[in-house]
């Protein structure tokens, strides 16, 4: 099949929304907790009902693509969204928010799963590779940009600033919840979406072998074998500490460096997620001349170094050294499935379904480190991340994949 340019943008689009309305919840939790009046603890279950989904949502999604159409399954993902963005705009409270980040999460979810197949059809097996990291750039890039516009949101909001959408944001939301108008916009973006999708044709998209999701003999012959365990597990530790440190970051710095979570912190986490995309490209040279083994100890390593400096250096060692640590986490998802699915020898589209699962880290290591703070403070609790670092660490040494990255012969 010829490639489709259009539908390869739309996908890169859609990679540049799904990573703009996931990865903004960090910079929003210290609003969050001062805004509804909550403990640390439960401000924890925010991110758990988020990602929670990934959880339920990762294999029944694969099921629904072979039942229903690509463009079908996009357009109720979106729709859900939608409705949770909307929901929460109107009615902003922590329960309202907690049902919110579910909906906003089952969306995300079932996106993620229709994306990649639907990228190979359309920009061509050939280019698979190469659309791949066009894509993980632009999930990069858009996790920059939503923290910079909450900050701009926060300061404009119901302040002197008279433009257009400013107004409306104003008749909106509470002066008190100025940061509310955040979710208006995410529920814009995915109408907009909903609109766009809607009027293209999509092209059929044949699922290879090792693309499909069984949920039968296939899907319990893999959890027999403890590798795929063993990298369920490398997943979960990985969106877990991905997430543990951005959620929770621009709190630890408003706790113990008096710094302000709508601009600082903000900013802190906007080059978190910056230098994580810039580190995904030191990654792809790297990886053409190491094993993946070896770079994957080597960056886990510095993650833990650069996470020790932030939790226990000064004011500006932790304002750079947190960003370092997602620089240093920019490979570790991208090693990690190649190593998972170059473990096992067949079903790899089931079996990447299980690491999707595995995604759910996301909900449980944040929500562990909010109850710990409540019991030793957040700075004893964020420490839980070394136990998952050290897990993504040891990877390196006892993976042993049956087929190894292909390197550049010096």
């Amino acid at each position: 099949m010829k490639p489709n340019t259009f539908i390869v943008i739309l996908i890169l689009l859609i990679f540049f929304v799904i990573s703009f309305l996931t990865n903004i919840l960090g910079p929003l939790i210290p609003d969050i907790i001062a805004s509804f009046n909550l403990s640390v603890g439960l401000a924890g279950f925010l991110p758990f009902a988020f990602f929670v989904a990934y959880g339920i949502m990762s294999i029944p999604s694969g099921l629904l693509i072979e039942k229903y159409s690509e463009k079908t399954v996009l357009l109720l993902a979106f729709g859900i969204a939608f409705t949770g963005a909307f929901l929460f705009g109107l009615f902003p409270g922590f329960y309202v928010a907690m049902l919110s980040l579910f909906f906003i999460g089952v969306g995300m979810a079932m996106l993620q799963v229709v994306i990649n197949p639907l990228l190979r059809q359309a920009g061509g097996e050939a280019s698979f590779a190469f659309h791949s990291v066009l894509a993980q750039l632009c999930f990069g890039g858009a996790s920059f940009l939503s923290p910079l516009l909450y900050s701009y949101l926060v300061k404009n909001v119901h302040s002197e600033n008279q433009s257009f959408i400013i107004q409306i944001c104003n008749y909106l939301v509470p002066e008190n919840l100025r940061w509310v108008s955040l979710y208006w916009f995410f529920a814009l973006i995915a109408l907009l979406m909903i609109v766009v999708i809607k009027f293209i044709k999509f092209p059929v998209v044949i699922l290879k072998d090792d693309e499909r999701i069984e949920v039968g003999s296939s899907f319990k012959s893999l959890l027999r074998d403890r590798y795929v365990i063993l990298f369920f597990v490398g997943i979960f530790a990985y969106v877990g500490t991905e997430q543990g440190v951005a959620n929770w970051t621009s709190k630890f710095l408003q706790v113990y460096h008096g710094v302000d979570p709508a601009t600082t912190g903000a900013t802190v986490i906007s080059y978190f997620w910056g230098l994580l995309t810039l580190g995904c490209l030191l990654g792809l040279l790297l990886l053409k001349i190491f094993d993946s083994r070896r770079v994957l100890i080597i960056f886990a390593s510095g993650a833990i170094l650069s996470l020790t400096f932030a939790l226990f250096g000064s004011q500006l060692v932790a304002l750079y050294a947190f960003p370092l640590t997602g620089f240093f986490a920019s490979v570790m998802w991208s090693i990690i499935v190649s190593l998972a699915l170059n473990s096992v020898s067949s079903h790899h589209g089931t079996f990447a379904g299980i690491l999707c699962t595995g995604i759910v880290g996301g909900a449980v290591v944040p929500l562990i480190i909010g109850g710990l703070a409540e019991l030793v403070g957040l700075l004893y609790a964020m420490l839980f991340l070394f136990i998952t670092l050290g897990y993504i660490l040891s990877i390196g040494f006892w993976a042993k994949p049956l087929v190894k990255n292909s390197t550049i012969k010096f």
